[in-house]
Parts: C-alpha cells; structure tokens; sequence
C-alpha cells in the first residue's frame, strides 16, 4: 500500500511537467509554493486566468459539442485558442464566444480550419510540451514558471511576461527541440 501512496504521489508531482502547466493548485509537496512566488502575474489575475479558461471551454463545448476541437489558454487576460475546427465561420465564432467572456483582453486565434487531430498526434503534443520544459529546466536561463508552453499538431506557443532576452532564449530552446514544427510567441514583453 506504501508502494501505491508513493507512485501516486510521484504521478501528481509529475502531471504537470507532462500537461506543460506551472504546478500552481493543489499541491501540499514541501516548495511547491516557489512557483506561484515566481509567476509574474498577481494572485488575482491568475485566478481570473483559470476562470477565463473555464468559462470559455464550457461556452464553446455548449455552442459547437464535440464538432470542434478547441483548447484555450489564458495568460495575464490573453487567451490563446489553438486546435481545429471546420470551417472559417466556425473559428471566427468561436473567438466571438470567447471575447464575451469577462476580462478577456485579448485573443491569438490560431485555430486551425481542418480536421480533428488524433489521439497519437494529441499525445505527441504532450511530449513535446515536456521535452521543451526539460530543456528549458537544464538550460537554467530563465524561471521555468515565466514561460507558458502550450503544444498543438507539433507547434510550440509560448506565452508569459517576460524580458525580451528570456523570450529569445525560450524560443531559440524550443524550436531547437526534436519533433518541434514551428515555435510562436505569444508573449508580453516587460522591456
């Protein structure tokens, strides 16, 4: 039973290094709190961060069902729509349901007008997003927590606050990683 806790404990430590998101929630692990110390965006717009997404994901799952496949990321108050959907209308709608949610900024529609794509494609996706963030833990130039990944069909967006010096690093690791497509900053620049 022991064997159980610990392995379950290490998967949880381990889910967000794979999903490609900061351990930010839920954790009791000892420095786990390090992280949101480090994130550059006030406690408040990080929760307004997560409301965004919830609430953008729950409008486009209550619009569109399952025809679409649409994952949205939100950034101090700029959301990133990445996936697929069929059709040119269907993507511009989907940003029109999404700008309707509160404190929205911004939008990068990079949703692509084609099919779904696959499960396998999905779960490359994920190795990727964690092959960029072991490079950018090894490489050490930068806070790990200032850069957001985010994988879709083997591009690389990359999103955060940053220095200018910190967005060329991140890009210059992740286009240089094996499997990696193209590389697209979506970041905000403090300098």
């Amino acid at each position: 039973m022991k064997s159980l806790n610990r392995n379950g404990l290490l998967l949880l430590l381990c889910l967000p290094l794979l999903s490609g998101c900061p351990m930010y929630s839920l954790s009791t692990a000892p420095g786990s709190g390090s992280y949101i110390a480090e994130d550059r965006r006030t406690s408040g717009i990080f929760i307004e961060d997560e409301g965004i997404e919830l609430k953008s994901a729950r409008r486009i799952h209550q619009q569109f069902s399952d025809s679409v496949h649409v994952n949205v990321t939100s950034y101090n108050r700029v959301v990133l729509l990445t996936g697929e959907a069929s059709s040119e209308e269907f993507k511009q709608n989907i940003e029109r349901v999404v700008m309707g949610v509160d404190n929205v900024r911004r939008i990068h529609n990079e949703i692509a007008v084609a099919s779904m794509t696959s499960l396998a494609s999905r779960s490359n996706d994920v190795l990727l997003t964690s092959k960029v963030k072991a490079r950018f833990l090894a490489e050490r130039k930068f806070h790990v927590s200032h850069v957001k990944i985010v994988t879709e069909n083997s591009v690389v967006y990359l999103m955060g606050i940053v220095k200018r010096q910190e967005a060329d690093h991140a890009a210059k690791i992740a286009s240089s990683t094996s499997g990696v497509r193209k590389v697209v900053k979506v970041f905000e620049y403090m300098d």
